[in-house]
C-alpha cells in the first residue's frame, strides 16, 4: 500500500492559525514564521504528546472530586443540603426540571468522561504507531474538539438557574466546592485537545 503524500514528505508546512502553506526551510533550528499572519511555524507541535498525556492525567484525577464533592446546594421549601454532580440531576428530575436535569447530566458526567477516554485513545493510538484509518481518526479528533466546548455548559446552568431562582421565595440555588473541580477538569481537557497534534496521526500512515 503506498503512503499518501502529506506536506511534511513535500516540505511544506502549514500554519497552525491561518492554513497557509509555506515551504520549510532546511536548517530546522531556524526559526520560522508564516508569511502571512506572522504566526510562528512548526512541523509538528513541540511536546504535543507530552503535554498532551499531563493534561488528560490531571483531569482524570480532578474528574473524581468533581464528582464526589457537592457541586450545588439546592433548599426547597427550607429543606435541602449540598448534593454532587448525580444527587443534583436527581433533585432536579423530582422537581420536575427534566430538560435542565438532562443538559446537567449530559455535559457534566457524559460529555467530559467521552473526551477524555476519545483523547486517551488517540493518544495510545499514535504512541503505537497506529495506520489505522487515519482520516477517521481525525475526524473522530475534530468532533470531539467540537464536543468538548460545550461541556462547560453546566457551570452557567448552575449560575444562571442560582440567579433566577433568587426571585422567588421557595427554593435556593447555590454553587459548592466541587464546581471547581469539574471547571478545572472542562480547562483540562480543553488545553489537552488543543495540545494534541492531529497531524501525527498520519505520520505512520501506510506503514
Amino acid at each position: 500500500m503506498n503512503r499518501p503524500p502529506t506536506a511534511a514528505g513535500a516540505g511544506l508546512i502549514a500554519c497552525e492559525v491561518c492554513d497557509t502553506l509555506a515551504r520549510a526551510r532546511r536548517d530546522p533550528h531556524v526559526s520560522q514564521y508564516c508569511p502571512r499572519c506572522g504566526a510562528r511555524l512548526f512541523s509538528r507541535i513541540p511536546h504535543s504528546l507530552q503535554k498532551t498525556w499531563a493534561l488528560l492525567i490531571a483531569a482524570m484525577l480532578l474528574y473524581v472530586p468533581a464528582n464526589t464533592l457537592p457541586v450545588m446546594s439546592i433548599v426547597y421549601l427550607g429543606k435541602g443540603e449540598p448534593s454532587t454532580i448525580l444527587e443534583g440531576v436527581m433533585q432536579l428530575i423530582q422537581e420536575g426540571m427534566w430538560p435542565l436535569a438532562l443538559i446537567v447530566f449530559v455535559a457534566s458526567i457524559f460529555v467530559p468522561l467521552l473526551k477524555m477516554l476519545a483523547l486517551l485513545a488517540l493518544l495510545i493510538s499514535v504512541h503505537l504507531r497506529s495506520s489505522w484509518r487515519p482520516a477517521d481518526r481525525t475526524r473522530f479528533y475534530r468532533v470531539t474538539e467540537f464536543i468538548g466546548r460545550w461541556s462547560m455548559v453546566d457551570i452557567f446552568v448552575i449560575a444562571i438557574l442560582a440567579s433566577l431562582v433568587q426571585f422567588g421565595a421557595l427554593a435556593d440555588i447555590e454553587p459548592g466546592a466541587g464546581s471547581v473541580s469539574f471547571a478545572a477538569v472542562v480547562v483540562a481537557t480543553m488545553f489537552a485537545a488543543h495540545s494534541f497534534d492531529p497531524r501525527l496521526i498520519w505520520d505512520h500512515a501506510g506503514e
